[in-house]
């Protein structure tokens, strides 16, 4: 499947981007908001899978009026905890480490700071997880899914459509790196993909990429603690990443990296 090959359809905020793959179709809801966001849609025999939620009050308009007369079997809430108005009376699936990332972790500590940043436009309520997955196989809707636990929440192995959910890839965007050991893990983590042979990788902040795009980031992750070993500082880190990466998106997230690499 080209990561390419898909049909697009306007919302009043954001846009779907539509693959077929046959018996599945996966919709892909890019948000258009301020953390550029993606939802994804799974569809199979007239039922849907949610994964993530959109958080920011205008997407969940958007993607709701979307949804409209289609039913939605549950959303898996994995490292996007906010945006509890989002399909409120749906099942809500996640891991035990996803909840507690998500109502008293990292990640809240994520929506707290969103929330003081964007104000009332950011909906910051926390979806009430329903049923809590465990790591290995689940059929939600009538679609296979394999929960794999992370760190943080969890990823989703897809093998009805040979692809697979995880947080951040972003092949020409940095991304929040929390240390050497971290990108050591997601370096190991993005090898076991192109072992795997995905067809492609869906994350939440960044369009559907393939295996070509997981080595572009494994690379960029390898130069990335080079330069970090190299480097005397925070501001010295930054600026030789990007005189070596000039045309990246994303730089909220390398100051976010640099935090970890030089905590003060």
């Amino acid at each position: 499947m080209n990561k390419r090959n898909f049909t697009t359809v306007k919302l009043p905020q954001g846009e779907v981007h539509l693959y077929d793959f046959g018996p599945i179709k996966l919709h892909t809801f890019q948000t258009g908001d301020p953390l550029a966001d993606e939802v994804f849609l799974l569809e199979k025999d007239h039922q849907l899978v949610v994964l993530e939620s959109p958080c920011f009050t205008d997407s969940i308009a958007a993607l709701s009026g979307y949804l409209q007369g289609r039913a939605v079997a549950g959303v898996l809430v994995a490292y996007h905890g906010a945006g509890a108005s989002f399909l409120p009376e749906v099942p809500k699936y996640a891991t035990a480490n996803a909840i507690e990332y998500a109502e008293r972790g990292g990640g809240k500590a994520l929506i707290d700071q969103f929330a003081a940043a964007f104000g009332p436009s950011f909906d910051s309520g926390i979806h009430p997880i329903t049923h809590t997955l465990e790591a290995g196989p689940v059929t939600i809707g009538g679609i296979r899914l394999v929960i794999r636990p992370t760190a943080e929440a969890f990823d989703v192995e897809l093998p009805e459509i040979n692809a697979v959910y995880t947080h951040m890839l972003g092949h020409d965007c940095h991304s929040i790196v929390a240390g050497a050991g971290h990108a050591d893990a997601i370096i190991a983590q993005l090898k076991a993909y192109i072992q795997r042979g995905y067809d492609l990788i869906l994350t939440s902040h960044y369009t559907p990429e393939d295996l070509k795009d997981a080595q572009t980031k494994i690379d960029y992750l390898t130069h990335l603690k080079a330069i970090a070993a190299a480097s005397p500082d925070g501001p010295a880190f930054k600026a030789a990443v990007k005189n070596q990466y000039p045309a990246y998106s994303g730089e909220a997230y390398l100051d976010m990296t640099a935090a970890y690499f030089f905590p003060e």
